[in-house]
């Protein structure tokens, strides 16, 4: 809720005004009022930008105003006006908004029709085919970020204490009078009451037997004396009764009470003499290092092209032996069934794996031969999942030898599972050995630890220690290795733990934890989110583990759980306020109970399941159709599903799924679904690869099977510059030619950029956009020429580290500083002495709000230029070969960015089949130049896209109002003569367009989507008009898209410093005073439209 008033009471006054809306982000309060279509309509809502602070929002001439509501010190309200205007101070909003329903106050308009806020009903978090229709467990009393472990709450004390209370009123009513009789005739005891409290006692004293008897157990062999009056005491107490029956009770609670006060203590002294006295007989790595892993022998067959077949007369068979800890490969050929003519090649005289994408179970292998000289032999493996189990376990191996002292990437497994409010069975090893149905790893490699451990539970009541200890047994159980707990955070039964190996644990930094309640008004825990992030060296992670609300028709409610978490998780870097979750981290990975159903008859789906067709069930899945409507995971990724709904079973099997339960409304349908899922997503131009997404088949305690995705990620180092601190010639620059971005609004405000990143030492700003027009009411276009965009300055000038580094971009307004979209660039492909094109889309608040583009560069002096090869670049993919695999290609992370120039990204489109390239270069003069956009495309070249099509912002419910629908002083004139846009579904996600065809030349600002060419005369915004659909580049749709294969890049850190200008522009102030800022025109009475508003007049 925003500040408080004046005076110390609510700035609303006694009850909200339907006209505020509190949570309403800006671009929902557009739609509003769009959809109100009266001049003066208007309603409040939080600022984004400012806690505390309001914004006052007013329909006038199809444009939105909005008028920041700023408290002073006093908390009173004002408007804010332009400088010089004496403010009016109210105590309350509906103070200020009375003066303001007058006529002429110096707003664009008046107040004329206030747009309520909906009412809606309390949303109806129960799920009555799941159980949850009766009160919501208490959580565990441990449920908080630490691993302490403390009682849990049992729950049925209240039934108890009510019995209790029922036979001591019965007592008092009758019994008490005959004890009190029998006092006065002398007796010195009260028969009566003790056996009322035996009565009462009885299930107390069989609890505290079944204790003790465990305890027995632990007594005989940590504590002998203790044991032997346990023994004692059973025995006694199995013929008293009577008198000396509560005596005994009494008696046991006391022995009760001393063991399990020191049981632990004398339990942790024996194994700590046991230890001592074999520890001489334990060689020491044993208890530090993972098992050996053995050598794996794979049978393959030469590929030979035909000619070559017709002379050697059949394919010749071999055999390769992977000796991981010896770091050799040995290649043996077959001749008549006996080994023979063997080679053996150390894994530095391997030089490269080449993976065939159209025959997925063939790869090439470069060997060197001599000095300088090389051989590829191309080899047939006998299924797709053995030629990656032997890529990996040769990746593995140039790990384990390289001679880089922090490595270049690291293995993660993640694991999601609903545990049913059930204890987990005694093994859990098939969920940390990926074992079961769906995308699995070989058994060759399934027992190879993991670097990085991450389990994700829901309903989950046992205590944090208790089930990290469980998770490390386990770990310890397949791979001998003692795993280290970085981070546990709990909200009432939602969990996330993370291990680490021990050799990392000095790796990891600025550990976060968060959490968010989702549940019945947003207040309950019972659904929700919990949050961990961290730094791996310089590579940052962040991870999600969420339970939505359940129910099949509650599907905007899930929707809305997911937009919440992603706005209210506290994660990352503090200073990137303007980005959200999905924007802070180099990797995200999100996992859970997503809850999602399958829209289809209950017998069409058990069908299709029985037949082990997935593919009809996955285009009814709830979470499909909402990511292909942009609503919810926006450029996600998941791995292709190939295992069969993971909810709802019967307990106790995975043969029969349960999908009807009685309630006390009726008879609910629960049909099959896989509400459990993995997704992530990476900064563009990242290596991540996902090598397993499947469930277990042996896990039956629960309704829900767990599900594991496995990952390989490339991580970066803190680097460290070998060169010194760069002379001033020595320094690189990070230079723009020109922005552009359509930004989805109804506003003609003025915008500046913001640029964050950790390669900088302080987040730097652009002057305000020098063009603007629009074709459409709903969308903005603005640009900025090279003299309103700030040169940046890197902390450090070697390539090897700039390949790395990102920008996080955040289009604001200049007078009210909230945000209208954000990205994130890579500056890899940015880098060379002519600018490059880059092309990606906006979003905030998890919603697609336009695109951006323009033209940029990064300098690097030659002296700096050296680097070196990764560890992931050693297996490539054969660039030669066309045609793709069925399915979601997960090589490399783009999350849906898209670099219009980079050469390997548009063959690698080619080669998955996605898009039609015409005009190829030869392969070398595609690697040596990224060039422009041919002047010879123009619009022709290119299909609309979601985000680049003036018809995909018009707002839901709206009729599209173009500019010409408006009078000619309304909207600025566009200066592009191109055709109008034409609609088309932006929710089409396999929609893909061509990409033009290279070309080389001088680098010219062009009008983007035309193929004119701005003269260097041109007033600086000019090259920044056209089309809103005109943008050449490859474009990719939410779904399937194909991923690129770049080095990882770092956290953008956010807020760092530059001291120096840039040397390549006019001297200028990085940060323009407030006195240069263009401020917009004030009414009569100087109240200022602001940027978290708009201008008046359209700008």
């Amino acid at each position: 809720m925003a500040g408080g008033g004046g005076g110390g009471g609510s700035p609303l006054g006694p009850a909200p005004p339907m006209w505020y809306h509190r949570d309403l982000s800006r671009a929902a309060a557009e739609e509003l009022l769009a959809r109100a279509g009266r001049d003066g309509s208007f309603l409040v809502r939080d600022s984004e930008s400012v806690n505390g602070a309001y914004a006052l929002c007013v329909l006038f001439q199809k444009h939105v105003h909005t008028y920041r509501i700023l408290p002073d010190e006093e908390g009173f309200l004002a408007v804010q006006t332009s400088q010089g205007v004496q403010p009016k101070r109210f105590k309350t909003l509906p103070e200020l908004v009375s003066l303001y329903l007058q006529p002429s106050q110096g707003l664009v308009t008046t107040l004329l029709y206030p747009v309520d806020r909906e009412e809606t009903a309390v949303p109806d978090d129960r799920d009555y085919s799941d159980g949850e229709d009766e009160k919501p467990p208490l959580p565990p009393r441990s449920a908080s970020t630490s691993t302490s472990s403390a009682p849990e709450t049992p729950t049925e004390s209240a039934p108890a204490a009510n019995g209790l209370s029922t036979i001591s009123h019965e007592y008092l009513k009758g019994s008490y009078a005959l004890d009190l009789e029998a006092v006065k005739q002398g007796a010195s005891s009260l028969p009566h009451l003790n056996k009322t409290l035996v009565s009462s006692c009885k299930r107390l004293n069989g609890e505290v037997d079944k204790v003790l008897s465990g305890l027995e157990i632990l007594s005989k062999v940590f504590d002998q004396q203790s044991a032997f009056m346990v023994s004692k005491m059973i025995q006694q107490s199995v013929n008293q009764g009577g008198d000396q029956e509560l005596e005994n009770l009494v008696t046991k609670l006391a022995i009760l009470k001393d063991l399990l006060s020191s049981i632990e203590k004398k339990a942790l002294k024996a194994l700590q003499d046991m230890s001592l006295s074999s520890l001489g007989s334990l060689p020491l790595f044993s208890m530090r290092h993972s098992k050996a892993i053995p050598v794996q022998a794979f049978e393959v067959k030469l590929d030979v092209y035909l000619a070559e077949l017709t002379k050697i007369g059949k394919s010749q068979k071999y055999t390769l032996s992977v000796d991981v800890e010896g770091g050799r490969l040995v290649v043996m050929k077959k001749v008549k069934d006996n080994q023979e003519d063997w080679n053996t090649f150390t894994h530095d005289k391997i030089r490269q794996l080449i993976k065939s994408q159209r025959v997925q179970n063939k790869l090439g292998i470069v060997f060197e031969k001599e000095k300088e000289k090389s051989q590829r032999k191309d080899f047939i493996f006998a299924s797709a999942k053995k030629r990656e189990a032997f890529c990996q376990l040769l990746q593995l191996m140039k790990n384990k030898h390289s001679n880089q002292d922090e490595p270049d990437m690291i293995s993660i497994f993640i694991g999601s599972w609903n545990m049913g409010s059930v204890p987990a069975p005694k093994s859990v090893a098939s969920w940390v050995l990926c074992r079961g149905l769906g995308k699995t790893l070989d058994e060759m490699t399934v027992t190879i630890p993991h670097d990085l451990y991450v389990f994700g539970t829901q309903e989950n009541s046992v205590c944090d220690r208790e089930w990290v200890e469980t998770l490390r047994a386990v770990l310890k159980d397949q791979t001998e290795l003692d795993y280290k707990p970085i981070a546990v955070q709990t909200l009432w039964n939602i969990k996330i733990a993370v291990l680490v190996k021990p050799e990392h644990e000095n790796r990891i930094s600025h550990v976060g934890m968060s959490s968010v309640k989702t549940g019945i008004a947003n207040t309950l825990g019972n659904k929700g989110a919990v949050g961990v992030s961290f730094m791996f060296n310089g590579t940052s992670f962040g991870f999600v583990n969420c339970h939505l609300t359940s129910g099949n028709e509650k599907i905007a409610r899930r929707n809305q759980n997911y937009l919440d978490i992603l706005r209210l998780l506290s994660l990352g870097d503090k200073q990137l306020g303007s980005f959200d979750i999905s924007l802070r981290f180099t990797h995200l990975f999100w996992l859970g109970d997503l809850n999602y159903r399958l829209d289809m008859d209950i017998q069409e789906i058990l069908n299709y399941i029985n037949r082990k067709e997935f593919d009809p069930l996955l285009k009814v899945d709830q979470l499909n159709l909402e990511r292909e409507k942009n609503k919810v995971f926006l450029r996600f990724v998941e791995e292709e599903i190939s295992f069969p709904p993971t909810y709802r079973y019967e307990r106790g099997s995975r043969d029969t799924y349960v999908w009807q339960k009685q309630k006390a409304t009726g008879m609910r349908t629960n049909v099959p679904s896989w509400c459990d899922r993995i997704l992530w997503k990476s900064y563009p131009e990242t290596h991540i690869v996902c090598n397993s997404y499947g469930c277990t088949d042996d896990i039956v305690t629960s309704d829900h099977s767990p599900v594991f995705a496995t990952f390989e990620v490339g991580v970066t180092s803190q680097f460290v510059s070998k060169k010194g601190l760069p002379k001033s010639s020595e320094q690189a620059y990070i230079e723009f030619e020109s922005i552009e971005a359509i930004v989805k609004t109804a506003s003609r405000t003025k915008f500046f950029i913001e640029f964050y990143s950790t390669c900088l030492e302080e987040f730097k700003k652009s002057y305000e956009n020098d063009s603007q027009n629009s074709d459409n009411v709903n969308f903005l276009r603005v640009g900025w020429s090279n003299k309103q965009l700030t040169t940046l300055k890197p902390l450090l000038s070697e390539i090897e580290y700039l390949q790395d580094q990102h920008l996080l971009l955040t289009v604001k307004s200049v007078d009210g500083y909230e945000s209208y979209g954000e990205c994130v660039l890579a500056l890899k492909s940015m880098i060379g002495s002519t600018p490059q094109q880059f092309h990606t889309y906006l979003s905030h608040r998890g919603e697609e709000t336009g695109n951006i583009r323009g033209s940029m560069r990064v300098r690097v002096p030659a002296e700096r230029m050296g680097t070196r090869e990764r560890l992931y670049e050693w297996i490539s993919v054969d660039n030669d070969e066309t045609g793709g695999p069925r399915g979601k290609s997960t090589m490399m992370s783009r999350a849906g960015h898209d670099y219009v120039k980079h050469s390997v990204v548009r063959k690698q489109l080619g080669e998955l089949g996605k898009v039609t390239e015409e005009g190829e270069r030869n392969s070398k003069e595609e690697i040596t130049s990224r060039p422009k956009q041919d002047p010879s495309d123009g619009d022709s070249s290119v299909s609309k896209n979601s985000y680049n099509n003036p018809a995909y912002y018009i707002l839901e419910g709206v009729p599209n109002q173009s500019a010409a629908a408006i009078s000619s002083e309304l909207l600025p004139s566009s200066s592009s003569s191109n055709p109008p846009a034409t609609k088309h579904p932006p929710s089409s996600a396999g929609a893909r367009t061509k990409p033009p065809p290279a070309t080389s030349g001088p680098p010219h600002p062009r009008r983007p989507g035309t193929g004119q060419e701005c003269s260097s005369g041109d007033d600086g915004g000019a090259g920044m008009v056209g089309q809103g659909g005109g943008v050449s580049g490859t474009v990719v749709g939410t779904m399937n898209r194909p991923p690129p294969d770049f080095p990882p890049p770092p956290l953008p850190k956010g807020a760092l410093e530059i001291a120096a200008e840039a040397p390549f522009n006019k001297p200028r102030s990085l940060y323009p005073d407030l006195a240069e800022v263009r401020i917009p025109p004030a009414g009569p009475s100087g109240v200022l439209a602001h940027g978290e508003g708009f201008r008046r007049g359209g700008g």
